[in-house]
């Protein structure tokens, strides 16, 4: 038997935190002497113990460690997984509003300096050459664009109702340090057409005024074409994906695994990626469904934005490149320029 302070060098745990958690009922000792009260712990209690201060480290809430803690090891990975993805959202927003804040408060009384800039815009969704019906559902407004890819039997009206939900914030004006919340609010609402079976991606961007909203989950994509240059500024909520990140997968293998349209994120189950992204004059946004990204490759596609003289251009010769390519799923593009704003 080990003693509380023995137990508590060899686990990282102090002995006031270990006799916290036995009064909270998450770690009790071996035994504890009934005249002195002390507390001994057993060799075999130290795994657990470690495993307690590690998610106390990673900032898990005490209540959610009890549950971690009796779940099996491939049960608490995955709950460990889901709490942190939730944790890097919520610091990715946090680290974009105070970005937000640094820039806001830095630039105050300069704002003549500034450009007005707005969004020119094309959208448009096709069924592909195999599939019987259209589950995107794709969306370009002034300050909205989105694509949004159902599946399941109930896949088309619940990527209908999420990109809905999202065009109510279109006639509010919102400063760009609100944005990123109300973007979560509103996402809540989009959920509830999701049934066991059925659910959708959703990629969008909202427009602020001076900066743009990114909110994503699943595996459809946006794209930046700035200066020639083509940028993914999405990253695929996928198994291949993920098996990638891992570093036991290559790129080339992810496109031919038999498992690489299993999504891990779709919405209603985690977070979405949000965050701010300042807009340049010329920039040129895409949003595209896999049905476009699983079957042509990047270079192609930075071709095609590169030479389509208008975002309406860009999406025909995009949709045919994927229609070329046999159009195996559903195809969903929106593109958008940032231009000068007109009469300014």
């Amino acid at each position: 038997m080990l003693t509380i302070g023995a137990f508590a060098r060899a686990c990282r745990l102090s002995p006031k935190a270990l006799r916290l958690y036995d009064e909270l009922d998450l770690l009790r000792p071996a035994r504890v002497d009934p005249d002195t009260g002390y507390r001994y712990y057993a060799p075999e209690q130290l795994e657990q113990a470690r495993l307690v201060a590690w998610l106390r480290r990673i900032g898990m809430p005490l209540a959610r460690v009890r549950e971690v803690c009796a779940l099996t090891p491939d049960a608490a990975a995955g709950e460990i997984r889901a709490y942190w993805d939730r944790v890097e959202a919520e610091t990715a927003q946090r680290r974009d509003l105070a970005a937000f804040l640094v820039d806001h408060l830095t630039t105050a009384g300069r704002a003549e300096d500034t450009p007005m800039l707005e969004l020119r815009y094309a959208a448009h969704s096709d069924p592909g050459r195999v599939r019987p019906q259209n589950q995107d559902t794709a969306y370009a407004g002034t300050r909205l664009l989105a694509v949004a890819d159902g599946f399941g039997p109930g896949g088309a009206p619940v990527s209908r109702a999420a990109v809905e939900a999202l065009k109510t914030l279109e006639t509010r004006e919102i400063p760009a340090g609100d944005v990123l919340g109300l973007l979560q609010e509103t996402l809540e609402e989009a959920t509830e057409g999701a049934g066991q079976d059925s659910g959708t991606t959703l990629t969008a961007l909202l427009w602020t005024g001076s900066r743009l909203a990114l909110v994503h989950i699943g595996d459809s994509r946006a794209y930046l074409l700035r200066d020639g240059a083509l940028f993914r500024i999405t990253h695929d909520h996928t198994l291949v994906q993920f098996l990638i990140d891992e570093g036991r997968l290559t790129p080339e293998e992810a496109t031919s695994h038999p498992r690489r349209t299993l999504l891990l994120r779709v919405l209603g189950t985690a977070a979405p990626d949000l965050r701010l992204r300042d807009a340049a004059l010329g920039d040129r946004y895409l949003l595209c469904s896999d049905g476009l990204s699983g079957v042509v490759p990047d270079a192609r596609i930075r071709a095609a934005l590169t030479a389509a003289d208008s975002p309406e251009a860009a999406v025909h010769t995009l949709i045919g490149a994927a229609n070329e390519a046999g159009g195996p799923d559903n195809v969903s593009c929106v593109v958008a320029d940032v231009v000068g704003a007109r009469g300014v």
